[in-house]
Protein backbone atom coordinates (compact mmCIF):
# COMPACT_ATOMS: atom_id res chain seq x y z
CA UNK A 1 0.00 0.00 0.00
CA UNK A 2 1.20 3.54 -0.57
CA UNK A 3 0.88 6.47 1.81
CA UNK A 4 -1.84 8.20 -0.24
CA UNK A 5 -4.11 5.15 -0.09
CA UNK A 6 -3.43 4.70 3.63
CA UNK A 7 -4.49 8.32 4.20
CA UNK A 8 -7.69 7.73 2.22
CA UNK A 9 -8.46 4.68 4.36
CA UNK A 10 -7.82 6.55 7.62
CA UNK A 11 -10.17 9.36 6.59
CA UNK A 12 -12.87 7.12 5.10
CA UNK A 13 -16.27 6.71 6.75
CA UNK A 14 -16.40 3.14 5.45
CA UNK A 15 -14.70 0.17 7.06
CA UNK A 16 -11.93 -0.83 4.71
CA UNK A 17 -10.20 -4.08 5.59
CA UNK A 18 -6.43 -3.79 5.90
CA UNK A 19 -4.07 -6.68 6.61
CA UNK A 20 -0.58 -6.82 8.06
CA UNK A 21 1.11 -10.21 7.77
CA UNK A 22 -2.28 -11.88 7.33
CA UNK A 23 -3.96 -10.23 10.34
CA UNK A 24 -6.76 -7.70 10.04
CA UNK A 25 -5.59 -4.36 11.46
CA UNK A 26 -6.73 -0.80 12.10
CA UNK A 27 -4.52 2.13 11.14
CA UNK A 28 -4.29 4.45 14.16
CA UNK A 29 -2.01 7.11 12.71
CA UNK A 30 0.35 7.79 9.84
CA UNK A 31 3.76 9.44 9.81
CA UNK A 32 4.41 10.94 6.38
CA UNK A 33 8.07 11.72 7.07
CA UNK A 34 8.97 8.10 7.87
CA UNK A 35 6.26 6.47 5.71
CA UNK A 36 5.11 4.44 8.71
CA UNK A 37 1.78 3.62 10.31
CA UNK A 38 0.87 2.85 13.90
CA UNK A 39 -1.53 -0.08 13.79
CA UNK A 40 -3.31 -2.51 16.08
CA UNK A 41 -5.02 -5.81 15.39
CA UNK A 42 -8.75 -6.21 15.81
CA UNK A 43 -8.08 -9.00 18.31
CA UNK A 44 -5.78 -6.92 20.48
CA UNK A 45 -6.55 -3.18 20.29
CA UNK A 46 -4.44 -2.38 23.36
CA UNK A 47 -1.23 -3.48 21.66
CA UNK A 48 0.02 -1.37 18.78
CA UNK A 49 3.11 -1.40 16.62
CA UNK A 50 4.71 0.81 13.98
CA UNK A 51 5.21 -0.65 10.51
CA UNK A 52 6.18 0.57 7.06
CA UNK A 53 3.06 1.60 5.10
CA UNK A 54 4.29 -0.57 2.21
CA UNK A 55 3.81 -3.66 4.39
CA UNK A 56 0.06 -3.05 4.68
CA UNK A 57 -2.33 -4.70 2.24
CA UNK A 58 -5.87 -3.64 1.44
CA UNK A 59 -8.28 -6.57 1.33
CA UNK A 60 -10.51 -5.97 -1.68
CA UNK A 61 -13.73 -7.82 -2.45
CA UNK A 62 -13.27 -10.33 -5.21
Amino acid sequence: MDLTRAQEIVHSNEKIVVHYKGDSVWIDELDESTQTARIHTERNPASSLRVQVGQLEEKRDQ
